[in-house]
């Protein structure tokens, strides 16, 4: 029996729901073409690692080319915000529509459940430590954890003082939420005084009817998928995923398919658009949304990724903070780079073509977005080995 989708439709329609059959924008980069980027991911995955730019950062570089960071921080910490910090998939930049939408995460985590175990004790066990946390924040305004008396905590970097993990609680119970970042730490505050009052005054939805919309953003932002991946894009547990999958089945919103060369039933987005060719060209955060998961990554590109920051150096393979490059409709290299800030210099310590691809045939395409990209960091040079 053949295949409802070949693997080469699957993988366009996977390059147009996330964005790069979109046409580039005309002139400067602004709020409408923000939205336009959200509206096709869904949300963006914040992470701390500096050794080029912070990776929220890039997802818009790469749909969109050169723009001015500040409006991606205006968006999200500004007067005007339409961004809001959350645990979507992992920590996340997300539209301040779908907090409504997660209401119900924060309501289990004030039940200690699908949180870190610290966390929910902190939860369970001192109410009281919650409370003063609070009520701090709200006498005193945007507070940081280091502006609590004791907060640094005992240990290494990593330990956790009761304060931050209070916060952290907090932040978990939508409590409090992120004002603003002081270099790459939060500072809180209460969400009545951060959030559009429109949002917090809009009704929170049944758990399952949050969870269904949930997965049809989802399934929008990845065209066709498998329902790991629809699980794993706003990390839902399996079984309200797979209940939220078939009732949208059921509603004739996703059509299961088969995809060529794949195990198992795929699921079609309503309206996912098949482009007859895709012609995207973009170096990807190791956090963007188009890679989050790597069996998906296997079947689509062929592409088996692993972020190798945590791996020792003598075993790593392709580098310390590596992105992926795409050409056309195909991830055809690995670029290890460093904003080397102190010399002006965009580095690229080692490029990997992928098996079958000529260095050749995609160096031209890769010098203009390492150039690009030098350009739009504020980088005088881009050094390639």
């Amino acid at each position: 029996m053949s295949a409802d989708i070949s693997l080469d439709q699957a993988r366009r329609i996977a390059l147009a729901a996330q964005g790069f059959t979109d046409p580039p924008p005309a002139g400067a980069v602004d709020r409408r073409h923000l939205k336009r980027v959200f509206a096709r991911v869904g949300l963006i995955q914040i992470d701390s690692v500096n050794v080029l730019v912070r990776s929220h950062y890039l997802p818009l570089f790469s749909r969109l080319g050169p723009y001015d960071a500040g409006l991606l921080e205006g968006a999200a910490y500004g007067p005007k915000r339409t961004l809001f910090e959350y645990w979507g998939h992992e920590a996340s930049l997300l539209p301040v529509e779908l907090q409504p939408l997660l209401r119900w995460r924060m309501a289990r985590a004030w039940a200690g459940v699908g949180t870190w175990g610290h966390v929910a004790r902190t939860v369970l066990e001192e109410p009281g430590l919650l409370k003063r946390v609070r009520a701090e924040i709200a006498e005193r305004g945007p507070l940081a954890a280091s502006a609590f008396d004791g907060a640094r905590g005992t240990g290494s970097w990593w330990g956790w003082s009761a304060v931050k993990t209070a916060l952290e609680a907090l932040f978990w119970c939508g409590e409090i939420t992120t004002a603003s970042r002081k270099g790459f730490e939060r500072v809180y505050d209460l969400p009545e005084r951060v959030l559009p009052a429109a949002i917090l005054a809009a009704p929170t939805p049944r758990e399952e009817d949050a969870q269904r919309e949930l997965v049809r953003i989802a399934a929008r932002s990845l065209g066709i998928a498998a329902e790991r991946d629809l699980r794993d894009y706003f990390r839902l547990d399996l079984a309200d995923a797979r209940a939220r999958v078939a009732e949208l089945v059921e509603a004739g919103e996703l059509t299961r398919v088969s995809v060529e060369g794949m195990r198992g039933d795929r699921y079609l987005a309503a309206g996912a658009k098949i482009p007859r060719r895709v012609d995207a060209r973009a170096l990807l955060s190791p956090f963007d949304s188009l890679i989050w998961e790597r069996a998906r990554n296997r079947e689509l590109f062929g592409f088996d990724f692993r972020l190798e920051i945590y791996t020792p150096a003598h075993k790593r393979v392709h580098g310390y903070y590596v992105l992926p490059f795409l050409l056309g409709d195909r991830l055809v290299a690995r670029v290890d780079l460093k904003h080397d800030r102190q010399a002006s210099t965009l580095r690229a310590h080692a490029t990997h073509t992928e098996p079958g691809v000529r260095r050749a045939d995609i160096m031209p395409a890769l010098r203009e977005e390492l150039q690009s990209m030098a350009t739009w960091l504020g980088a005088d040079s881009v050094a390639m080995r």
